[in-house]
């Protein structure tokens, strides 16, 4: 069975809200508002719907455009239509090719929640030889130097 969202408020086409607007359940806006959004559920921008403010919601849909900073709980989706200038705070993105996005990106999942994969013999075999060629390099470094100072030293006159 898939998860339906059941509208419970829509702003339609050619209607304006002027001020932040707030809402309990999910939302549509195929109108414009002007101001900050904050929707309990699941905001939905229509391809005619504009945001000017920032949004916060559980998930986002955007179809239309929004300037203004978003913060989503769950999921943010960008669709083919969509214009979002502003920084976007989610955990999980999709964008839909053509879909212009201009700001920046945070994937606030807890990393600290994933398990660790256990290391397997070959990678660690692999970072030993790496550890290895790395302390062997440096001292073809150290070598390198110091024949370079003792050639200088050799160089220089004597000048008692």
């Amino acid at each position: 069975m898939k998860n339906e969202i059941v509208i419970t408020t829509i702003i339609g086409r050619g209607a304006v809200c002027e001020g932040d607007f707030s809402a309990e359940g999910s939302v549509r806006i195929d109108g414009e508002v002007n101001g900050d959004v904050r929707v309990t559920g699941t905001l939905i921008v229509g391809a005619a719907g504009s945001v000017r403010g920032n949004v916060e919601a559980q998930s986002v849909v955007i179809g239309g455009e929004i300037t203004g900073d978003v913060t989503v709980t769950e999921k943010t989706e960008l669709t083919a239509t969509a214009r979002l200038i502003g920084n976007i705070s989610t955990a999980v993105i999709v964008i839909d090719e053509n879909a212009v996005f201009h700001g920046n990106c945070n994937m606030n999942q807890d990393v600290s929640g994933k398990r660790s994969r256990p290391v397997s013999r070959a990678i660690r075999a692999g970072k030993k030889s790496a550890k290895e060629a790395i302390e062997e390099a440096l001292k073809e470094v150290e070598a390198a130097n110091r024949a370079d100072e003792l050639s200088e030293d050799s160089k220089e006159p004597d000048q008692n």
